[in-house]
């Protein structure tokens, strides 16, 4: 999955060959024709185990949580998962940008199903009056786009941050930035 990974975010679907994956991961064809009869599946299931870390994130954001340590921990928890998983979150957003063409239907139904859940703990906290009301899901776009800049940009953030690689305090200081601004934003005073 990590050569297939490399490959598909390096040349995309269409530049990719299944022999090169083989190659990068040092195995004959004929073995990953074994485990994924096509092309599209193996891409497809390049997605699988990032989406379900992102729902794992989701799942941190809890009503009965206060909206503040609830929405910490979320933004650091997407933080790390793109420090952990860049190449997947390149190649996800790079699909996304493409038209999502090799999105499933089941994909897009665990996306929308997943992200419901979070849409109700926001209307929850809203009800209580424990943050303003917003859009929850214009809010989730703020947070995913935040979040995954880092690691779908990282070129032009080490350009910006002038390093040639982010480092543990890179991710704490955007933790800290993104905290304060969504915090101040949205809780009420």
């Amino acid at each position: 999955m990590k050569a297939a990974s490399e490959v598909f975010a390096a040349k995309g679907f269409d530049g990719a060959r299944i022999a090169e994956i083989a190659t990068v991961a040092e195995l004959p064809k004929a073995n990953v024709y074994y485990y994924y009869a096509t092309k599209e599946e193996l891409y497809s299931a390049t997605f699988a185990p990032l989406l379900e870390e992102w729902d794992s994130a989701l799942r941190i954001l809890k009503a009965d949580t206060e909206p503040a340590v609830a929405l910490r921990a979320y933004v650091q928890a997407k933080l790390k998962l793109g420090r952990k998983n860049p190449l997947e979150a390149r190649l996800f957003a790079n699909e996304v940008v493409r038209g999502g063409t090799f999105l499933s239907a089941a994909d897009r139904a665990h996306i929308a199903k997943s992200t419901a859940a979070s849409i109700e703990v926001f209307e929850a906290w809203m009800a209580a009056k424990k943050i303003r009301t917003i859009d929850p899901r214009h809010f989730l776009f703020m947070l995913w786009a935040a979040t995954q800049f880092y690691a779908d940009y990282e070129p032009i953030v080490n350009a910006v941050l002038q390093v040639k690689k982010l480092t543990a305090a890179h991710y704490d200081q955007a933790l800290e930035s993104i905290v304060s601004t969504v915090l101040g934003g949205v809780l009420l005073d």
